[in-house]
This record gives structure tokens, sequence and C-alpha cells, in this order.
């Protein structure tokens, strides 16, 4: 027999939102100050999680009911009149289930899991080294050359690393080769256009940054339509930014014979195999890393596989590389970021709670009134304000919420939500991590890496050098969203 479910729309007080908008301050503020707290993400925004869900439920604002498993949506009898959001199923069994697992997004926990294995795996083949050292050797030493291809490199290893991992690798040989090249006084130069372009690189792909995950899997974007939509902005932007650090940090380009002859035999001590343990396990890992590529861009119209959907494929392909070492599995489990799984697991139950105390409907209100700019004005609005947001503390809460607000602003005014307030956001999260040095995790190690080679930078230094980049990049970004977005999504 069908059954009625409703969506439980209730009222809830003013002053309890009140209560949660200060607690969602208080969550982004401890984030901004997690090195003064001397805190780590996961258990800043667990405590914050665990507050929210008890006042949630002192509050009576959570939906404590059972989960319904395995029910179909059944036509409505003729006659029947229902009440916004309700609906009628049939079959399914009821099953017990804590309040906060459904408020988790277990789909991006897939993607970020199974991908950081997988990358990590990989990396063991000495691949990414291979790939760093060949471009050492054809830059021949030319420090102009040689800026081109690491920045080239670095924003096609943030497209299939995380943006840390290819900071930590593209830096390191940065330091490495200038040094032996005798031009370690263009490293602060190297090392800043190489962090900014992490920030672009993420924008290349869909699971490139944790932003794009997230606005990407609530707004349906595909990994083929997401690199379609992005990459022509990633070339430009890339072009642009390599040729404005050539210029304000002033990389020269070798003159001469004899400047060239010295330079091509000091990159000559380079060896590219040095990092290969099993020539077959290197070839093996090249080969997976093309198909994990293909397997992605084509996962939602693979028969099977887009209905297990990204995290599936990114877990599968994990466990195909950890099969390598399935007698030493272990330790690769102890190298994921797990403080970054268990903040996001909190950060969802944050949100879930808060949609439920309005708090998302009250921000939705103000990414209204940015909406009603205009078209044009109201996606250059968020797009820069999501960039400002960002700046100065992680955008991944600032994704997750405006994920959360554009989603529930296009069921309820489809037309209020056009494609360009999705990519205003993921454009914006991105790129505001470039305006400081606390902006994003990757422009912090590349000032981590500069101290570590004694090339000190303050917070303010980082901003004076990097802002004219960010105000290229912004600039960029908005004729891009409202131009040419509308052309490709």
């Amino acid at each position: 027999m069908p059954s009625l479910l409703a969506a439980g729309a209730h009222t809830v007080p003013g002053h309890v939102t009140a209560i949660f908008c200060a607690l969602l301050v208080l969550l982004i503020l401890a984030l901004a100050l997690e090195e003064k707290l001397h805190a780590k993400k996961s258990i800043i925004a667990g405590a914050f999680a665990s507050v929210c869900l008890l006042l949630g439920a002192a509050f009576h604002i959570l939906p404590f009911q059972d989960v319904l498993i395995g029910a179909v949506s059944v036509p409505v009898p003729e006659g029947l009149l229902l009440e916004p959001g309700q609906w009628l199923v049939e079959g399914g069994h009821a099953l017990v289930m804590p309040v906060y697992i459904p408020a988790v997004d277990w789909g991006v926990i897939a993607i970020i899991l199974g991908s950081s294995l997988f990358v990590d795996v990989t990396s063991k083949s000495g691949l990414f080294t291979w790939i760093a050292i060949r471009l050492t050797k054809l830059s021949g030493g030319d420090p102009r050359k040689l800026l081109w291809l690491y920045g080239l490199m670095t924003v096609v290893f943030s497209a299939v690393l995380n943006n840390v991992t290819a900071m930590i690798i593209v830096g390191s040989l940065s330091a490495v080769s200038l040094s032996r090249l005798k031009r370690s006084g263009l490293l602060l130069g190297f090392l800043l256009t190489e962090g900014l372009l992490t920030n672009v690189g993420g924008l290349l792909t869909l699971i490139s940054s944790v932003p794009n995950i997230i606005v990407g899997q609530k707004a349906g974007i595909s990994f083929l339509k997401f690199f379609i939509v992005a990459s022509p902005f990633v070339v430009v932007t890339t072009v642009v930014t390599l040729l404005m650090g050539a210029q304000l940090f002033k990389v020269p380009r070798l003159v001469g014979e004899a400047e060239r002859a010295e330079a091509a035999s000091l990159v000559a001590g380079f060896d590219e195999n040095d990092g290969i343990e099993s020539r077959g396990f290197f070839v093996f890992g090249a080969v997976m890393l093309g198909l994990f590529i293909v397997v992605i861009a084509m996962a939602s119209v693979l028969p099977w596989v887009s209905s297990l959907g990204l995290g599936y494929v990114a877990l599968a392909f994990a466990l195909i590389m950890l099969l390598r070492f399935k007698s030493s599995a272990d330790r690769f489990y102890q190298a994921v970021d797990w403080d970054l799984l268990g903040f996001f697991c909190a950060l969802f139950a944050v949100i879930y709670v808060m949609e439920y105390a309005q708090v998302l409907h009250l921000i939705g209100r103000g990414v209204s009134v940015l909406l009603g700019l205009g078209e044009h004005g109201g996606t250059a609005s968020l797009l820069v304000s999501a960039a400002g947001f960002s700046s100065v503390t992680d955008n991944i809460p600032l994704a997750a919420m405006m994920a959360n607000i554009l989603e529930a602003q296009s069921v309820m005014a489809p037309e209020s939500v056009t494609s360009g307030s999705w990519w205003a956001v993921i454009f914006g999260a991105n790129l505001g991590g470039n305006l400081t040095p606390i902006g994003s995790a990757s422009t912090l190690v590349a000032v981590t890496v500069m101290h570590k080679h004694q090339v000190p930078l303050s917070f303010g230094g980082f901003v004076v050098k990097a802002l004219p980049f960010a105000l290229a990049h912004l600039a960029i970004a908005v004729v891009y969203v409202l131009l040419v977005v509308p052309l490709l999504a």
C-alpha cells in the first residue's frame, strides 16, 4: 500500500536562527585562526558539529524519524490533494539511522579518499618525479623556459593531484634546480608564481579541488562538461600568470653560447630514473593514471558506473593500485589526510543543522540580493564576494554553504539561479586563495618552502606581490563567467 511522506517543513523562531548564525560566524573565525588556536580543522569543526547537533535536538528542529530504504515514488491517484513537500511512496523498509549520517555527503568523501589513495600509491612509481626532471632537462637550464615548463607542470599536477601535493613536488624541485643552476635569487618568483598557479590549475577538472567537487555534485556538472567549460579559462590565465611572473620577477633568458653550455652541463646532472624502483610498476602507474582520467571523464555515460558515481570510480582505482602493495597497504592508509576527511564529515553535519535552523535560508536572502542586481551584476558580485570570503578563511565551508543555498533556490525558483551563479562560486572559491597566503593550503606551502630555503616573505609582502596576479585572475574570471560560460555551459 502506498505511504504518504512529508518533507517536514517547519517554522523556526527568530532567536533560534540567531543563535545558529552566531555559531556559524564563530566556526568561520575559528577556521581562519586555525594556526593561532593550534587545533586541527577536524577538531574545530567537530566541536562545533557536536554543539550544533545538541542544540538542534534541544530546540526540536532536527528530523528524528526512520529512514525509508528501497521505496519508490508512485503516481498520485486522481482526486488526492497533497500538501507542498509531500509525495506517495510504495515498498521499502524503515531503518533507524542517526540524524548526522544522512547529513554527510558520502559521495564527496569517497571521491576525496579514493583519489588521495590512488595518487599517493601512483606517486611511488616515480612517475611524477620523472616528468618533472624530464622537463628540467628540456629547459636546457634557461630560467625563462624553466619558469614556463614548471608553471605548466604545476597546472597539470594540480589538475590530477591535490594542490598541496603538486606544490610540494614542484616547489621542492624548483629549489633544487635553481640551486644547481646557481639561480637561487629567482626562487621567490618561481615559488610565488607556482603557488598561484596551483589554484588556477585547481579549476581545470571537477576533481582538481574540493570546492569543484562539492559545487559540481550539487549542480549536476559532469567531469567532461566541467573540463570543457573551465579549460579555456585555465589556459588563458596560465599564460597571463607566466607572462606577468617573468616580467615582475625579472626572470632572464640565457644569452650567449657560453651561458647555454654551462647551464646544459648543470642540468645534465639530473637523473630522472633515480626515483624509479620498478620499471614495470612505473609503466603500470602511467597506464592506470591515463585510464583513471578517461574513466572519470566518461563516468556519466558509462553503463552501471554512471549509477555508482565518481566516488566508486576513485575507490575502485585506489584498490587496484593498492593491490601492488597488498601486504603493506596500511602504510598508505596512514598517509591519508584523515584530518581533512574528519573536517568534511563534521562540516556537513554543521551545514545540515544550519539548514534546519533556517540559517542557510537567511544567507540565501543575501545571495538573492546579489543575484537581484541583474544577470551580469549579480553573477559578478557573487564571484567577487566568494573570492573575498575564501581569501581569509577556508574555501570549503564557503563552497558547501553556497552549493546548498543555490540548490535550494534553483528548486524553489529555477529561473532565479543560472548556470553562471554556480560557476561564479566555483571560480571565486578557487581564485580567492591567491589574495593572501592563508587563502589556500598550496600558497601556504609555497611560503613554507620559501622560509625553508631562507627566502623570507611576510603576510603583507605576499599580499603586495600576489595582488597584481589575483586582480588579473579575478578580472579575467568575471569577464569569462559573464561572456563565455553561457556559450559553453
